[in-house]
């Protein structure tokens, strides 16, 4: 892999890539997203369908620099998810914090499968957190607050910025938010994404799929281009900024 914009530069090891994507500072939400060439943000209803080794690659580094991983619970579901996993390469890249990032699972309703990995085998230093509302029922947040840690932000739906807050408190300020599409339309929404990652997968996956945003619509929102990678395999990795520049 190696990094085309700004400038042409030499292949990127993994501490090379961990460079480029390095937090500018300590409360900083980036996304990592996905989409084929015809703008589609899954095949199958999967996202997994359109990754790659590299961008395998790249989605480890983003884990390992991040202190939480913000994700919808739908998503989780249906991407199968599990406590991150610990990756000796990257161990440098954690020192001073827990040896992998905690999951985070945005609720509104609790629907939650809490017999799942998530909750059974994340290690206690990054136990899993559930951020729902007030609203939500009390006997379901009792029952989730067992097995995780449970975050209520907002009345009748989940304040996102109220949660965000919360998790900085708690040294959980570097968050990559994965998705899905209305979760990060929330954000966009509501002006709190710092960063887009964004992987183009050389495939054209045909109609039907929706594409990384979904939800209410919101206004047009302009963002510069930080730097262009060039996997291998036909990929390309892009880093979008909201502002201007890294400050």
């Amino acid at each position: 892999m190696r990094t085309i914009f700004p400038s042409a530069g030499e292949e990127l090891g993994l501490l090379g890539l961990a460079e480029v994507y390095a937090y500018p500072r300590a409360r900083w939400l980036r996304a990592n997203m996905v989409t084929s060439a015809d703008g589609a943000a899954y095949v199958d209803g999967r996202s997994s369908g359109l990754s790659s080794p590299d961008d395998m690659r790249v989605f480890g580094i983003l884990r390992a620099l991040a202190d939480v991983v913000l994700v919808g619970a739908g998503t989780a579901r249906v991407e199968e998810y599990k406590p991150a996993r610990r990756r000796p390469s990257l161990a440098s890249l954690r020192e001073g914090r827990p040896e992998t990032a905690t999951i985070a699972l945005v609720t509104r309703t609790l629907g939650l499968n809490l017999t799942s990995p998530l909750f059974t085998e994340a290690p206690p230093d990054a136990r899993t957190v559930v951020i729902t509302c007030a609203a939500a029922d009390a006997e379901l947040r009792a029952q989730t607050a067992k097995v995780a840690d449970v975050i209520v932000a907002g009345e009748e739906t989940v304040d996102l910025a109220a949660a965000l807050g919360t998790l900085s408190e708690r040294g959980l300020g570097r968050v990559l938010c994965e998705g899905g599409p209305h979760l990060l339309g929330d954000l966009t929404a509501a002006s709190l994404l710092d960063e887009l990652c964004l992987s183009f997968s050389p495939t054209l996956a045909g109609p039907g799929a929706g594409r990384i945003i979904a939800g209410r619509p919101s206004d047009a929102r302009p963002m510069t281009l930080g730097h262009v990678l060039a996997g291998d395999d036909g990929f390309l990795f892009l880093r979008y900024l909201a502002g201007e520049e890294d400050q």
